[in-house]
């Protein structure tokens, strides 16, 4: 079969790849801001992974893909989506998935969905603070939550896209347990051998430092909205999904900071970054 990704330098997206790759699929990538069309991409293709970064054309983009694939005849339509798509969210983001699914659903294209939990390279955003002062900070409380590392999403992908009884199942997927940043700061400290500590800070500080740092406003107010409803324990549950489906155990949050433990390390004094 032929199958098509989007979102290919994703979170998701590379992992996806090399997992196909790895496969022996026929893959081909497309990027929403390459010069090809998409309906030329999905010529011929049979499956669809569907992701696009949390942009203000992305309801549009996925939207318009879903009506090219039923044009091109594509068979199957795996689409990454949020952990909690409703049209009644107070989350931006998850209002934006749930008008996606609906597009989706009214289609009558076969398809799954994938809902993966925070990502733990979000983390990767705290990278520089850390290296620089050896602190973490956050808005996060002392919320429990199930990161999940993309590699895992990506193998479910995979799965979902190439094998049999997937059709109509929507999978929500987490990491092996639910922890909270002091969890995160103490593997920090572990995989780079130097003192991490988490600093829990306020909703405005965070969101004006995430501006000053270049952020649009309107992706901080998200963000902020998104570690307050983690804070009510939105996320804290943790599902098996990962293993039923893939047969392999999810990555926890010690492989991550390992995995990543270079951009995490100390800045040396006079270095570039």
């Amino acid at each position: 079969m032929t199958i098509l990704v989007t979102g290919a330098t994703g979170n998701v997206g590379g992992h996806l790849v090399r997992a196909l790759a790895e496969r022996h699929e026929n893959v081909r990538v497309f990027d929403r801001h390459a010069a090809g069309s998409l309906q030329q991409a999905l010529d011929g293709a049979d499956r669809l992974f569907l992701a696009c970064g949390n942009v203000p054309e992305q309801v549009d983009f996925e939207c318009a893909a879903i009506d090219a694939a039923a044009a091109a005849g594509v068979r199957r339509v795996v689409k990454l989506s949020g952990p909690g798509a409703s049209a009644g969210s107070p989350l931006i983001f998850e209002r934006w998935h749930a008008t996606i699914e609906a597009h989706l659903a009214a289609s009558g294209l076969p398809h799954v969905l994938l809902r993966p939990r925070t990502f733990m390279t979000n983390l990767l955003a705290y990278a520089t603070s850390v290296a620089r002062t050896g602190r973490l900070f956050a808005p996060a409380g002392q919320a429990r939550i199930s990161f999940i590392h993309p590699r895992d999403v990506a193998l479910v992908a995979a799965e979902a896209l190439t094998g049999p009884g997937h059709d109509g199942r929507t999978y929500t997927l987490t990491g092996p347990e639910a922890i909270t940043f002091d969890r995160v700061a103490a593997e920090l400290s572990a995989a780079t051998g130097r003192d991490v500590s988490y600093v829990p800070v306020g909703d405005e500080d965070a969101r004006h430092a995430m501006i000053a740092d270049g952020l649009p406003p309107m992706l901080a107010d998200a963000i902020v909205a998104i570690f307050s409803a983690q804070r009510t324990g939105v996320m804290a549950d943790t599902t098996d999904t990962v293993r039923e489906v893939t047969g392999g155990e999810p990555l926890g949050i010690a492989d991550f900071a390992r995995e990543y433990a270079a951009a995490f390390r100390p800045i040396a004094a006079g270095s570039p970054g």
